[in-house]
């Protein structure tokens, strides 16, 4: 080796000799996932519970608790849009919340007795819950009995909404019926499919995958006598449902299941209460307080929080949980879906 490069070798290895290694930093990482949840809150008459805050809730995603970013009260018709998330331009405020509610009506059609009395008396006080609703809400109507039928696409016309529900579920026909301007059903509405629409839980899917576009909270009113096929000891679904309630969850489309059948229990009324507890919306028998359950309604469309949940490291899983309850020292019932 020549002269001059062993002195370099040699100093190279003099200035490394007094170093320590170098140790790699370890940073950590975290993932933030930020879901949203529309909650709505009863106290024991049915009403709901206003002036709730963000630490008011208890949020749990996949069993781990996650902090409640904010909460937002929509109170019906006269709400203002929700304000972005922390972070967001002042101009994303979202139009989703924009004044007035998206209602559905699905009435399940049976002509068999113990059920027929009990639709003929929720078409009555359908007609009478319309009262409460303001000049800004829309509501679409639907029917199903061997098939999902339309009645009438998102509209502002209540006594339009009332001629149907005196005359048209129990003894007419729908007529064709057009997409309104938006926010509209029909516009989204596979209609062929509905007209093959086999089950209940095949109008359920159908329904959520046409909502599941419109941008905002919605409030499915199922009134109706159940669904499902005993099996044995079990009740079994058709493997739609497990679409129905992913599509209403993405919606944000709550169930309120208002159950016709005249019995105190039956076997049916496990699908009514399994879709209204995944949805975020709630069961009810009206055979024998057919108003107290008309009220509850009311009382749960009547506004509900929309809450920002910051999620953090999310599981690596298709499906996560959501279990949303009120903090320790609230009082209150708390409807939100089961999953997202």
């Amino acid at each position: 080796m020549p002269f001059l490069q062993l002195i370099l070798v040699l100093l190279a290895g003099v200035s490394t000799a007094g170093q320590e290694p170098q140790v790699p930093r370890l940073r950590e990482r975290v993932e933030v996932a930020r879901v949203l949840v529309d909650a709505r809150v009863l106290d024991g008459g049915g009403q709901p519970v206003t002036g709730l805050g963000p630490d008011d809730f208890d949020v749990r995603i996949d069993g781990r608790r996650a902090r409640v970013e904010s909460a937002y009260w929509v109170g019906g018709d006269s709400a203002p849009p929700v304000p972005p998330l922390p972070g967001e331009a002042a101009t994303a405020a979202r139009p989703d919340e924009a004044r007035g509610r998206l209602i559905v009506f699905i009435f399940q059609k049976d002509l068999e007795p113990s059920r027929i009395v009990g639709l003929m008396r929720m078409l009555i006080e359908t007609r009478t819950f319309l009262d409460s609703l303001g000049p800004d809400d829309r509501v679409a109507v639907l029917s199903f009995d061997s098939r999902l039928k339309i009645w009438l696409d998102f509209t502002r016309d209540l006594e339009a909404v009332r001629e149907v529900l005196r005359r048209g579920i129990l003894f007419e026909n729908p007529p064709r019926v057009e997409p309104v301007a938006s926010p509209s059903l029909m516009a989204t509405l596979d209609v062929v499919r509905a007209g093959r629409a086999a089950s209940m839980e095949d109008a359920l899917a159908l329904l959520g995958q046409a909502l599941e576009p419109i941008p905002r909270a919605k409030s499915v009113v199922l009134v109706g006598h159940g669904f499902g096929r005993l099996f044995g000891s079990s009740i079994v679904y058709d493997p739609s449902y497990g679409e129905a309630r992913r599509a209403l969850q993405a919606a944000r489309a709550s169930v309120f299941a208002l159950d016709v059948t005249d019995a105190d229990s039956h076997t049916l009324e496990a699908g009514l209460q399994m879709t209204a507890r995944d949805t975020g919306g709630f069961y009810e028998r009206t055979h024998l307080f057919t108003k107290a359950a008309v009220n509850r309604l009311a009382g749960a469309l009547a506004g509900h929080y929309v809450l920002f949940v910051e999620v953090e490291n999310p599981l690596d899983r298709e499906r996560h949980e959501i279990d949303v309850r009120l903090a320790r020292g609230r009082d209150g019932t708390v409807f939100a879906k089961r999953g997202y």
